[in-house]
């Protein structure tokens, strides 16, 4: 197996800690919350303007990466389920897709609404959603 190496170029500050306080989406509650760049990317966020839509992929580092299968939204009427058919954090590479809009940028502090990652939660990259294929 070819090993991937991630490394994050922010990190989510958020006022949720604790992963059972938090939203289970994004458009269910989640605070706004600030993406912390790190100095070495700050070029790559240049063209980043308030009202964009955003893609946050982050990785889940309280996750449980031997969880292959769940009660989807821990609802233990519905049927055990396969990770991949669902969007639970446990799973064995924990990667976070988060739909977000770009309140604010702040140097190297991104104001986002609709992300429910907690705090500490490592970015390990950010990319625009797209239009239509006749917008791009």
């Amino acid at each position: 197996m070819t090993a991937a190496e991630l490394r994050p170029i922010g990190w989510v500050r958020s006022p949720v800690a604790d992963p059972s306080d938090a939203a289970r989406q994004g458009d269910e509650g989640a605070p706004d919350v600030v993406v912390e760049l790190d100095p070495s990317v700050a070029a790559a966020a240049a063209d980043l303007h308030p009202g964009d839509d955003l893609l946050l992929l982050t990785w889940f580092h309280l996750a449980d990466r031997t969880t292959l299968a769940v009660h989807p939204r821990g609802d233990a009427s519905r049927p055990v389920t396969g990770v991949f058919a669902t969007r639970s954090p446990d799973r064995p590479n924990p990667i976070g897709l988060h739909r977000v809009r770009l309140l604010r940028v702040d140097g190297l502090r991104l104001h986002v609404s609709g992300c429910e990652a907690v705090d500490g939660t490592p970015v390990v990259d950010i990319k625009p959603v797209l239009g239509a294929a006749d917008e791009r």
